[in-house]
């Protein structure tokens, strides 16, 4: 008779060791690597690299890392609006919108160029892979919200920039996979802009007003917590609803809840603290 009922098989299953490891990995990261003045992304890139099933294998991808990685990016774009000086934002849009098509255009070209004259892919391969390399997400602002360096200029056009170069890099994967389905016409653009437009308008009209009357009635922490996530995910579903990325809707999410929720106030030490001590580090 066994007095402990217990196998170990790799990749770990069990939902208790897999939380317990993934855990023991966002613990002890940072604590190594900042020995070695590394951030602290990296270490959490590189020990998914090893646990992964490219590495030693003993986490297998499954559907509740994909769920934690959605999270994670729509957490990471809305603390970027959510953070972000509005007022600095709107003298430095121009410069934004320039640093975005830049840093769109630049690596789309060059993508485009490598893809057919180095590799031999066709023009829709090559615009395809292209898009990959001109889009980019915030994944190192948690370090810079860390070091309080949020609301600098350079930081504000950056994200501004980025945002440019998601939505051109996903308009152009949605123009792709529409080709494919055969749904692309004369006014494929059209409704997809018209659509962008009308959802835009929907999210930067109606969640201030549902954002102030839900503050104003009730003054529960825990539910002005869950209200915000609430909003957070509503943005991103129907931004994944007209086919764009719900990336785009945490970010706006975030953009319009700006002038709601104080920058020092209890809700956004929350929100940052869940943000930064759990969905972040499992994305």
């Amino acid at each position: 008779m066994n007095l402990f009922d217990f196998s170990w098989t790799l990749p770990v299953t069990d939902p208790t060791w897999v939380f317990f490891l993934v855990l023991i990995i966002i613990l002890f990261a940072p604590m190594i690597l900042g020995r070695l003045r590394i951030p602290h992304i990296i270490g959490m890139i590189l020990a998914g690299v090893m646990i992964g099933e490219y590495g030693f294998h003993i986490l297998d991808r499954d559907s509740s890392f994909e769920l934690f990685g959605k999270v994670g990016l729509y957490y990471i774009m809305f603390l970027a609006g959510l953070e972000m000086d509005m007022e600095d934002f709107r003298k430095n849009r121009t410069k934004g919108i320039v640093f975005g098509c830049f840093t769109f255009l630049i690596p789309m070209l060059l993508g485009i160029w490598s893809g057919m004259s180095i590799l031999g892919y066709g023009l829709t391969t090559s615009v395809l892979l292209a898009s990959m390399y001109a889009s980019h997400t915030l994944i190192s602002y948690p370090i810079i919200s860390r070091y309080g360096l949020s609301r600098l200029r350079s930081v504000n056009i950056t994200i501004g920039g980025t945002v440019i170069a998601v939505t051109l890099a996903l308009m152009i994967l949605a123009f792709i996979g529409g080709m494919y389905k055969g749904t692309v016409d004369g006014l494929f653009w059209l409704f997809l802009l018209l659509k962008l437009a009308f959802l835009c308008f929907l999210i930067i009209f109606f969640f201030p007003r549902i954002g102030r009357w839900f503050f104003r009635k009730y003054e529960d922490s825990v539910m002005q917590f869950v209200f915000v996530l609430a909003m957070v995910f509503l943005g991103g579903g129907l931004m994944e609803f007209v086919g764009m990325e719900g990336i785009l809707g945490a970010f706006l999410a975030g953009l319009v809840l700006n002038r709601l929720i104080p920058h020092v106030s209890p809700l956004m030490n929350r929100l940052e603290f869940v943000g930064n001590a759990l969905f972040i580090l499992i994305s």
